[in-house]
């Protein structure tokens, strides 16, 4: 059997001796942590790290690092309770101005981080975290958009000279107009079409100078479609002062946003950032936490 030629060998020893070498920072799993970030995007002063470790010693706490990056303080400890007290100290120094969150960070030396490395991103699954089902209120949105054109069409019937009796939503979330003239229907079923093309006109056959307008299908879609996307980018936007890797922030059918924050560890801390950043009317439908088959030794929920 004819043996392969030595570059072959070469090549094997030289991908496998890169695999491990970038594998090495996972070795070290994870080390209890703070994270604190500018709150509602501000950045963080370069004398930060010195007066966080300054307040720790104050309070007889000591930390294992802390190491101020581009957008974040990031403080390790060696056991869950020093960072729960040091959680306490900070929020009560720098809570105004920061957003300050528990999480995990890796354990591996400094000398590691400074060459690039890092550990590889774990999901739910194996390193625990927190998943949220949030559920947007698509038909509160529509509502607000209803009141918004109501005033446009009052604004346009005036405008032409159109008077009007009454403009209001009913009950069934459309708009119902009726003007003091009926022979000027036509005028204002033309001036809502041309001026107002988002809005549609219905039972035109019916009481003289009485007309129904809705929200048309189309516009009701887009209406839908920004208020996922506005909500998302807002929640996206919190999260980032989490201090999470790689969050999972995405739509689940019409209305509901889905949300994985792998490594948190205050879920409640979490909930109350989030629920600050809700643009429209969310509400959370479903929370589910898992502590981690990894780090607890407990097999995850199914």
């Amino acid at each position: 059997m004819k043996p392969y030629p030595l570059w072959k060998y070469i090549l094997i020893v030289i991908v496998c001796t890169v695999g491990l070498f970038y594998a090495f920072p996972n070795l070290f799993g994870d080390d209890p942590g703070i994270q604190m970030r500018g709150a509602r995007g501000l950045s963080i002063e370069s004398t930060l790290a010195g007066e966080v470790e300054q307040e720790l010693e104050k309070s007889g706490l000591e930390a294992k690092s802390i190491r101020a990056t581009e957008s974040s303080v990031d403080i390790k400890f060696e056991d869950n309770d020093a960072q729960l007290r040091a959680r306490a100290v900070l929020d009560r120094e720098f809570g105004k101005d920061h957003t300050i969150a528990l999480t995990l960070l890796s354990a591996a030396p400094q000398w590691i981080t400074d060459m690039g490395l890092s550990p590889m991103n774990l999901g739910l699954d194996l390193r625990g975290g927190v998943h949220f089902l949030l559920e947007v209120d698509i038909k509160s949105a529509v509502g607000k958009a209803l009141d918004r054109a109501l005033l446009d069409v009052k604004t346009e019937l005036r405008k032409a000279g159109v008077r009007y009796r009454s403009v209001n939503k009913n009950e069934s979330g459309q708009m119902e107009v009726v003007l003091r003239q009926a022979n000027q229907q036509d005028q204002a079923l033309r001036i809502i079409s041309k001026n107002l093309g988002e809005l549609s006109v219905l039972d035109i056959e019916g009481e003289p100078g009485r007309f129904l307008v809705e929200i048309a299908a189309a516009e009701v879609d887009n209406i839908k479609k920004f208020a996922l996307e506005q909500n998302m980018v807002a929640l996206r936007n919190r999260i980032d002062q989490l201090g999470v890797a790689e969050p999972i922030v995405q739509q689940q059918g019409d209305n509901r946003i889905v949300i994985q924050l792998p490594g948190v560890q205050d879920p409640a801390r979490a909930k109350l950032i989030l629920g600050r950043a809700a643009t429209l009317e969310v509400k959370l439908v479903d929370e589910q936490r898992n502590s981690g088959a990894v780090s607890s030794g407990v097999a995850p929920p199914g």
